[in-house]
C-alpha cells in the first residue's frame, strides 16, 4: 500500500530550528538513499502519524513530494521518539525501488492456543519481531504463527516460521521465536528479569527526567 505525504524542504538545520518545527506541528527528517543527495525536509506531524499507522504498519510505501520536484518513493527508518511523550522528533526516509529487495522489520503474530497449556505450560514469546528481506510490495504486515501444536518443552524457532513466496527471514535458523515451559521455570525467569528492572529503573528515571530539564532549558 503506497500513501502520499507532503515534505517541506529549506529547513534549517540544527536542534533550535528542530525545536522550533516540532511546536508549529511539522517533524524534522531527511530524505536519502543510493542515487540522491541528504535532503533535509519536513513534514506534518499528523499526516506522518497517518502515514506510518495505515496495514502496512511502519513498513508503508511512502510517496514524499516535494516543491519543484518528482514525488520520490521511500520508507521510513530509523523513527526517533521524545523519551518521555513519545511523540515523533525526527524520521529518515530512504528511497527505495520497486524493483529492489529491502530489509526491514516484520511483527509475528502469535494464534491459537497450545496444547502445552492445556497441560499446565506457560506460552513464553521470545522475540516480537523479525528482520526479512523482500520486495517492497512483497513485505508481509506480519508474520502468523499457529502455535497449538506445542506441548510444553517444545520450542518453535526461526527455521519454522511459515515460508512465504519472496521473503527470506534474516537470523540464525536455530534462534527461538516461542517456546512452552513449565510454571516453575517461567517464575524463576520473570524473578531474575524483575531484579534486573529494580537495579535499572532508578538510573532510568533519572535520565529521563534530565531529558526534559535539558530540553525545557534549552527551548528557553
Amino acid at each position: 500500500m503506497e500513501v502520499t505525504l507532503r515534505a517541506e524542504t529549506g529547513r534549517e538545520p540544527g536542534s533550535r530550528s528542530s525545536r522550533r518545527l516540532r511546536r508549529t506541528g511539522m517533524v524534522p527528517a531527511i530524505i536519502y538513499g543510493r542515487d540522491v543527495a541528504p535532503i533535509a525536509v519536513a513534514v506534518d506531524a499528523h499526516d506522518l502519524y497517518v502515514a506510518l499507522h495505515t496495514g502496512a504498519g511502519a513498513n508503508a510505501l511512502i510517496n514524499l513530494e516535494t516543491e519543484g520536484a518528482d514525488a520520490q518513493l521511500t520508507m521510513a527508518r530509523e523513527v526517533q521518539r521524545h523519551p518521555v511523550r513519545g511523540e515523533i522528533t525526527h524520521v529518515d526516509f530512504v528511497k527505495i525501488s520497486l524493483t529492489e529487495k529491502t530489509q526491514v522489520e516484520v511483527t509475528i503474530e502469535i494464534i491459537g492456543e497450545s496444547v502445552g497449556v492445556k497441560e499446565g505450560g506457560i506460552v513464553e514469546t521470545i522475540r516480537n519481531s523479525i528482520h526479512v528481506e523482500a520486495l517492497p510490495t512483497g513485505i508481509p504486515q506480519s508474520i502468523i504463527v499457529d502455535i497449538s501444536e506445542l506441548a510444553v518443552g517444545d520450542t518453535l524457532r526461526i527455521g519454522d516460521l511459515p515460508a512465504i513466496d519472496g521473503v527470506e527471514y534474516l537470523g540464525d535458523d536455530d534462534d527461538p521465536v516461542v517456546t512452552v515451559v513449565t510454571p516453575a521455570a517461567a517464575e524463576a525467569e520473570a524473578a531474575e528479569a524483575e531484579e534486573g528492572v529494580e537495579e535499572g529503573v532508578e538510573g532510568e528515571g533519572a535520565e529521563a527526567e534530565d531529558s526534559e530539564e535539558a530540553e525545557a532549558s534549552a527551548d528557553e
